[in-house]
């Protein structure tokens, strides 16, 4: 399956460079609108982020995920600044399908544990890894653990499926990062959605070896500067 992001910041929809937010390119000031056009392209399911929680903690964009989720009928899933047990059911309880728990797992993971333990299917773990070590707080600060030990952790926990993220090839076009997912994939029994450096056809038939156990392909600047069709790429990888 293939997922267009949406980035969120300040309400409008953005791409980040390595997720450093001084790298900030705009692609459109109606994120609703945004959403709308990849459900009409076909789309399944989006991927929010909301960039002000991640990196504050406070989301300023709490009315435009709202208005996403009323415009189109597709899941939704949603990351970004998720750090309590509060923000989950609130996120929940507003129409998202899944929650992205990222810093959470690091900094409080009995809470975490027990958030998946009691929602399953609802939250889903974002392993977002830079030189192989975790990142967290809006990848503005790096943990002392490695995504592998990561991704070990939390199987051993009762998650089926992560969302991998290399922030070194997300918003540069590199494509995806295939070491990474073979050592998830070797050593683990999860599911994964890849994510960082998609930039054209030739990056999703890379990722078809991996199809039995890579369950989606997230994609935002590919798709938002013209580089890959909404139509191509799920050809490939849907």
């Amino acid at each position: 399956m293939i997922i267009p992001a949406i980035d969120l910041r300040r309400g409008r929809c953005v791409r980040l460079y390595q997720g450093n937010p001084e790298k900030e390119t705009v692609y459109g000031d109606n994120p609703v609108d945004v959403a709308r056009q990849w459900e009409h392209l076909g789309a399944r399911m989006l991927h929010l982020v909301d960039l002000d929680g991640a990196f504050t903690g406070q989301s300023q964009n709490v009315q435009v995920i709202g208005a996403i989720g009323e415009a189109v009928g597709i899941p939704l899933e949603l990351g970004g600044g998720i750090r309590t047990r509060e923000a989950v059911e609130k996120a929940l309880s507003a129409g998202i399908s899944r929650v992205i728990l990222g810093t959470l797992v690091i900094e409080e993971p009995r809470l975490a544990g027990d958030l998946i333990e009691e929602y399953a299917d609802s939250i889903v773990v974002g392993i977002d890894a830079r030189d192989g070590t975790v990142a967290v707080k809006g990848w503005t600060e790096s943990s002392s653990v490695q995504a592998i030990e990561l991704a070990l952790r939390v199987e051993s926990w009762g998650v089926k499926e992560i969302i991998y993220t290399d922030i070194r090839r997300d918003g540069t076009l590199s494509g995806p990062d295939l070491a990474g997912l073979e050592e998830i994939l070797g050593k683990t029994g999860l599911q994964v959605i890849v994510s960082g450096g998609i930039s054209s056809l030739d990056d999703l038939h890379a990722l078809k070896p991996y199809r039995e156990r890579v369950r989606g392909v997230i994609i935002g600047k590919a798709l938002y500067s013209n580089q890959l069709t909404l139509t191509d790429a799920m050809n490939i990888f849907n």
